[in-house]
């Protein structure tokens, strides 16, 4: 998916198709840039090989609940990943290697996540915390089979829409902040990215559930933020 000085690319964080269209979209398109849903602390604590650690202060900070969502997220991801034999965030990790290797600028794209967790410890209802519950005791004993699309590819645009409707009815609070405040940040920082780099080809790299709803907000821009959607670069 292309526009103007953009390709788009969608991709499964736990997918083992995910690692190999990222290695093959920088060989075959060569972008000048590659623009990632990170930021600067998401990028530093994947690619540290050290245990991750939350000092009180910090959790103090971003809330309770978005900590104990940060956790259980990391847990379920780690579990999918588990049953594919991939970790999660392979698919920015392959990006990045290649990117250093091959001497190509990194942009990252997304909201500071500590700001993210702070919003969503607010946005999140007493409905959703007893859906989360449940949600919580269903996952601990959630077995491969049991998943309706497979995990080892990026699933389809139908699939992508039954899950995305799916945590908006039952997660409308997390919706929000996750997916739709990000998607609007997101395309906020590649229209900045773009118009400061009009001659050069930038890869865009972002979980296929964001890509539609992003390039057409970058297409036909609608909501406007008052927080913090500044531009990070890794290089």
């Amino acid at each position: 998916m292309k526009h103007k000085n953009l390709v788009f690319l969608g991709t499964s964080h736990i997918a083992k198709q995910s690692l190999e269209e990222v290695k093959r979209h920088i060989e075959v398109e060569k972008p000048d840039i590659i623009a990632l849903e990170l930021d600067k602390k998401r990028l530093n604590a994947l690619m540290s090989k050290a245990p991750r650690k939350m000092e009180f202060r910090s959790i103090m900070k971003i809330g309770v609940k978005g900590f104990l969502f940060s956790l259980f997220g990391a847990w379920a991801e780690k579990k999918l990943g588990k049953l594919v034999g991939v970790a999660p965030g392979s698919d920015m990790k392959q990006a990045i290697r290649i990117a250093k290797m091959e001497k190509i600028e990194l942009a990252l794209l997304d909201q500071d996540i500590e700001i993210t967790l702070q919003r969503l410890s607010k946005a999140i209802t007493w409905k959703e915390k007893l859906n989360f519950l449940i949600d919580i005791i269903k996952a601990l004993f959630m077995r491969k089979k049991e998943i309706e699309f497979d995990l080892t590819t990026v699933p389809d645009k139908k699939i992508i829409k039954k899950l995305t409707n799916k945590l908006k009815e039952r997660y409308p609070g997390i919706y929000r902040v996750l997916i739709e405040e990000r998607n609007n940040i997101i395309a906020k920082n590649l229209q900045s990215l773009m118009s400061s780099n009009e001659s050069k080809k930038i890869l865009v790299i972002l979980g296929a559930g964001h890509v539609d709803d992003v390039l057409e907000l970058i297409k036909e821009p609608k909501i406007s933020f008052s927080f913090s959607i500044g531009q990070n670069q890794y290089v």
